[in-house]
């Protein structure tokens, strides 16, 4: 039993894993347009919950750039719609239990140790903002809070 105890353990750092994976490669496109659109609900959200899009994409990239392995995720807190950023260590170790991901970045070194060295990340990242999926960003948002509308109606 104490084999299965440990794979019971370690079943939400495998299993959260593979999901950010998912996320953050759903939400990358190949030459990218760099910013969300203007009016898209991604950059409303920003606006909304930030101020700008510029103080939103700042506080992620700080955020990104943190010492340590990890993810960074913008989150919708599908009770009021506002977007917060984390930092997500190990794949289990900071999620946000019942928020939606809408922006997922790996800053794990594999994500980026092909093409940069572990001390280039701020590169990485930067590369990362020219390969974004907008689209799938407003597709989350849309769809957390057709989620939150609808359960709202059920209350």
């Amino acid at each position: 039993m104490p084999a299965y105890s440990e794979l019971t353990r370690r079943l939400g750092f495998e299993y959260n894993g593979m999901v950010l994976h998912e996320y953050y490669f759903d939400n990358m496109k190949q030459g990218g347009p760099g910013n969300p659109e203007p009016n898209s609900a991604f950059l409303r959200a920003t606006e909304e919950s930030f101020g700008s899009y510029e103080i939103w994409k700042a506080d992620f990239v700080g955020i990104g750039k943190m010492r340590g392995v990890g993810w960074a995720i913008c989150y919708e807190n599908p009770a009021n719609g506002r977007l917060s950023n984390h930092w997500i260590t190990l794949h289990e170790t900071g999620n946000v239990a019942g928020f939606n991901p809408v922006l997922v970045m790996d800053v794990w070194e594999h994500a980026f140790l092909l093409d940069y060295k572990p001390a280039e990340r701020p590169k990485y990242i930067e590369a990362f903002f020219s390969n974004i999926a907008w689209n799938v960003c407003d597709e989350r948002l849309n769809r957390g809070r057709a989620l939150s509308s609808a359960t709202a109606h059920k209350a």
